[in-house]
């Protein structure tokens, strides 16, 4: 990942149905950092080409306030996928930055829809590619993950999809992205392997990582712990299924002014003892070291991308 991508952040992803300009509309106005508008689950297979007008119209002429605005195609093992990319992107491709591929098992999806995107951007004569997001949700997908994330430069980010990756995997769920009874049978979190594997890939290629949904939207203590796992795990952010849900998530992938202060006092610090000729340096009782100088140093890079600092 490069260029405008590499700058995205990515704390709250409202995602919306495309059949709902009003709701496509009122996520365009709200604090999410990104907007991903739906054209697969959310609407039914007699509006899925209606849905693409719609998703067209929105982004031509909403003022989406520099969000990154994202379109989650129909997998491309459905008859809608082609035309998801085709129709969406020739009309209105400039104003669009990311397409969203669902249930990515492995990395010829995610080629299918690089080559794809690259014979329209040249007939388009784009100003700038168009990136891709994958959503794995799948047993296969995480099998492979680490192929899927090496697929294309265009790739930036990896999601995590739990409600149809326990589908996959034949386990029960009662609610997607939360703590169910099912849980307390086990000891241990039941979506470690999954979500560690999500966040080591991303890692390792410089994507984002972003966990799926709590669909729970009223329960605010749940949201809370979700996004406390999500966050201890490693992730960037959370999709978000309602509005509501946005400023939790948002705070939640936000460095504390606790862990701002702290970054800013070790960087101070350490610099002041490499002028001394020092490799390491006492702060509050704790030794700091060069491993510890870089994760303040991603504390305070994800503080100004979120605007927070300067």
């Amino acid at each position: 990942m490069s260029g405008a991508g590499a700058q995205r952040i990515a704390r709250a992803v409202l995602i919306v149905p495309a059949s709902s300009p009003a709701m496509i509309a009122k996520a365009a106005a709200s604090d999410a950092d990104e907007v991903c508008i739906d054209l697969e689950d959310a609407v039914a297979p007699d509006h899925k080409a209606a849905a693409r007008g719609h998703v067209v119209e929105a982004l031509r002429s909403l003022d989406f306030g520099g969000k990154t605005r994202a379109v989650r195609i129909n997998g491309v093992d459905t008859p809608y996928a082609y035309r998801d990319v085709i129709e969406v992107v020739e009309a209105a491709g400039a104003a669009l930055d990311t397409l969203v591929v669902p249930k990515v098992s492995g990395a010829d999806e995610l080629r299918f829809v690089d080559l794809l995107l690259r014979q329209i951007e040249d007939a388009a004569a784009l100003p700038r590619p168009i990136g891709l997001e994958a959503l794995v949700e799948t047993a296969a997908g995480v099998l492979n993950i680490a192929a899927v994330a090496a697929a294309t430069p265009r790739l930036e980010a990896l999601i995590f999809g739990s409600g149809d990756f326990a589908a996959s995997m034949q386990m029960p769920l009662e609610t997607i992205g939360g703590v169910d009874a099912h849980d307390a049978l086990y000891p241990g979190h039941r979506w470690h392997h999954a979500m560690q594997s999500i966040v080591t890939a991303a890692r390792a290629r410089g994507l984002r990582a972003v966990d799926g949904p709590y669909a729970a939207f009223k329960d605010a203590d749940g949201l809370d712990r979700a996004c406390a796992m999500g966050r201890a795990l490693g992730f960037d952010g959370k999709w978000c299924i309602h509005p509501a849900q946005v400023a939790a998530v948002n705070a939640a992938y936000s460095p504390s002014p606790a862990e701002i202060g702290w970054a800013r006092e070790v960087t101070a610090a350490y610099d002041q003892a490499l002028a001394a000729g020092r490799g390491a340096v006492s702060v509050g009782g704790k030794m700091i070291d060069e491993a510890s100088l870089r994760a303040c140093r991603q504390i305070l890079g994800r503080a100004r991308r979120a605007r927070l600092i300067d």
